[in-house]
């Protein structure tokens, strides 16, 4: 695909209360994963994403999912699971960065996990929260604990799948989904694919878009290894650029 034909955000169906946060954020066309993943998000289709941290991820799934939020209801209307607390706290500040122009008030985002008091993630859910951004052993918490509802949620988000994995987190994952409502969309991202991830996504993902970014490593001569990219779509691959945007 040559360069004057990849896509702008515009192009891939984004609101511009959401244009204009990537504007002042500095950000100027989309990654390979963000190109191939936004838009069937945006029309509600089920994603399974295989990127390396670094690629444009958090981005690919968080705008998609701001987008299709009603800001109006003041319930949970949007999951993420992330394998660690520094994980959940840098995908909700981009979601609250992206989605500072949306509405008159913007959206209410908040990170739980363990380690912090748990009566003070119950009483900012109370006053209502529109995206929760966790670690799947305090979602679940707060789920047996009824202080969090999926009567609401219309999105999950599994980021880094495969760490969820190697830290244990796999079977908090699947009972999470497993209460989930049926109407619900799902985005899966993996660096790697292992078996038990693919169990995941064939139990729990409806038809998903397949995307991928396949990397390769190539050295010249008097440098270091260096890694570059490109996205594989069921009929095309895109090159990807050597300057990605910080999330």
């Amino acid at each position: 695909m040559s360069a004057e034909a990849e896509p702008t955000f515009r192009d891939l169906g984004l609101i511009d209360p959401l244009l204009r946060s990537l504007d002042e954020l500095g950000y100027e066309q989309p990654t390979p994963i963000q190109a191939g993943a936004i838009p069937p998000l945006l029309e509600g289709r089920d994603l399974l994403g295989q990127a390396q941290t670094g690629t444009g991820k958090t981005a690919a799934f968080t705008l998609p999912l701001l987008q299709r939020l009603d800001l109006d209801d003041k319930s949970v209307q949007a999951i993420v699971l992330t394998p660690t607390r520094e994980l959940a706290l840098q995908v909700a500040e981009a979601v609250r960065s992206y989605g500072k122009h949306l509405g008159k008030r913007g959206v209410h985002v908040l990170p739980i996990y363990g380690g912090q008091p748990i009566h003070i993630q119950r009483n900012a859910l109370q006053r209502g929260v529109h995206v929760v951004i966790g670690t799947p052993g305090r979602v679940r918490d707060h789920l047996e604990r009824k202080t969090l509802s999926l009567g609401g949620v219309r999105f999950f988000g599994l980021d880094e799948a495969d760490e969820m994995l190697k830290m244990g987190f796999i079977e908090d994952v699947e009972w999470i989904l497993e209460h989930a409502p049926d109407d619900r969309q799902i985005a899966l991202f993996s660096a790697t694919l292992p078996r038990p991830i693919r169990r995941v996504s064939e139990r729990h993902l409806h038809d998903p878009a397949d995307v991928k970014i396949a990397h390769r490593t190539m050295t010249l001569p008097g440098t270091e290894p260096v890694s570059y990219t490109h996205l594989t779509l069921p009929t095309i691959i895109l090159p990807c650029r050597s300057r990605w945007s910080p999330c």
